[in-house]
């Protein structure tokens, strides 16, 4: 017997909405300038698919396809890069305007600032994003990663020069870890994207820079004459990329937004038990945090997103393993036609949830709330392709995480 997905509809009272202006269409635009200095900088593809759209029912369906991410098989990169120009920038009294990549990688800079050593925390993407960028602007990264960890993904952390365990704790708990060394470390700084009380600023930078994949993906859309979304389905750990979105969306279209749903790992679903007790205070989720869906197995929320996301967000929805395993595979054995999209696990879970969503009739309230129909536009994010190639083969090949 499969799992059920579970939903709540955001009834949540509104806050002041202050956190909105983390993701304001400036802050994006100069994350935007900065990565686009990168020599290995380009727009990665919207997957237009027309064929899977018409199959299940809807106006159109738009898949960003991270898997070309700097070659990095993954989006994370954009956060953690771009905090470190703000980190560096605001040590040395300058604007984040002047952190080009040739300046970084300069031996004035070198020479000006000398070097920093960035502490984080990753089940594998992330941290591979700021072991790349150190490695890139000759600064150095320390990452830690939680019980259960893949080694391919350990070792693509470790390929760019990075010191990096794999700890006996959970997610949550690496993060403490990391925390702690940064603060005992001369010029140590904990990049993460993850929020609590007295650490905002560095992962308010972490999701402007997550900003660029957005407004790539809406200067796409309107390539393709859509002028914008109707429905935004986006993933959620900690929800920095989810407030990221949700955020840039809102700021672009202030007077008539997209309708957005957000997506967690069954086992880790700290924001869904938060609108589920809808008094507006964020939730945590505590424990081993199962999931193949690793780069959303995070129990605690980041605070900045979750003020974004409970005055902007339709709905929560708590999705099984499953769900991602059916993503995974319809992405990567498309309808003839459309382009295939290599998805990984916590990549591929928006397709699986709007499948169920149009063709399950035990979730037809859901999808009628949101107004998911023949007219509707839907724009999701693959965040990553295969990090895993050994669990990607197993699922797509083997059928591991059955529908049925």
């Amino acid at each position: 017997m499969k799992e059920t997905i579970k939903w709540v509809k955001n009834r949540m009272p509104a806050s002041e909405d202050r956190q909105l202006r983390v993701m304001s269409l400036d802050h994006v635009a100069k994350a935007r300038a900065f990565h686009n200095s990168f020599p290995q900088y380009s727009i990665t593809p919207l997957a237009r698919l027309d064929g899977m759209a018409e199959h299940l029912g809807l106006g159109g369906l738009f898949v960003k396809d991270e898997s070309y991410r700097f070659g990095l098989n993954a989006f994370k990169v954009l956060g953690g890069s771009f905090a470190m120009a703000r980190y560096i920038a605001q040590q040395m009294g300058r604007d984040v305007s002047e952190m080009t990549y040739d300046y970084l990688t300069s031996e004035a800079f070198r020479k000006e600032f000398g070097q920093a050593t960035f502490f984080t925390a990753t089940d594998g993407n992330h941290g591979r994003g700021v072991a790349w960028a150190a490695n890139k602007l000759g600064q150095k990264a320390v990452v830690h990663m939680p019980k259960g960890s893949s080694r391919s993904r350990y070792d693509n952390i470790a390929k760019e020069g990075a010191k990096v365990t794999i700890e006996e704790v959970n997610y949550d708990d690496c993060v403490r870890m990391a925390a702690a060394e940064a603060a005992g470390t001369e010029h140590g700084v904990v990049v993460q994207d993850t929020a609590w009380e007295g650490y905002e600023e560095i992962p308010a930078w972490i999701m402007q820079g997550y900003g660029t994949m957005a407004s790539e993906a809406a200067e796409q859309l309107r390539q393709l004459s859509v002028n914008r979304p109707t429905h935004v389905f986006v993933q959620a750990g900690v929800g920095s990329l989810a407030g990221a979105v949700v955020g840039y969306f809102v700021n672009r279209f202030p007077n008539d937004p997209p309708k957005f749903v957000v997506m967690e790992a069954g086992a880790a679903d700290c924001l869904y038990q938060g609108a589920l007790a809808g008094d507006g205070a964020s939730r945590t989720v505590g424990g081993d945090l199962q999931t193949i869906m690793a780069g959303l197995a995070c129990g605690e929320p980041n605070i900045i997103s979750w003020d974004i996301l409970r005055n902007h967000v339709s709905a929560f929805v708590s999705c099984p393993d499953w769900v991602s395993a059916k993503g995974m595979r319809m992405l990567g054995a498309p309808v003839k036609g459309d382009p295939r999209v290599i998805s990984g696990e916590s990549g591929a879970v928006g397709m699986g949830l709007i499948a169920a969503l149009m063709e399950d009739g035990e979730y037809r309230e859901l999808r009628e709330a949101i107004g998911l129909d023949r007219f509707s536009k839907v724009l999701m994010f693959s965040t990553e392709g295969d990090t895993d190639p050994a669990k990607y083969r197993r699922i797509l090949w083997d059928g591991e995480y059955p529908t049925v």
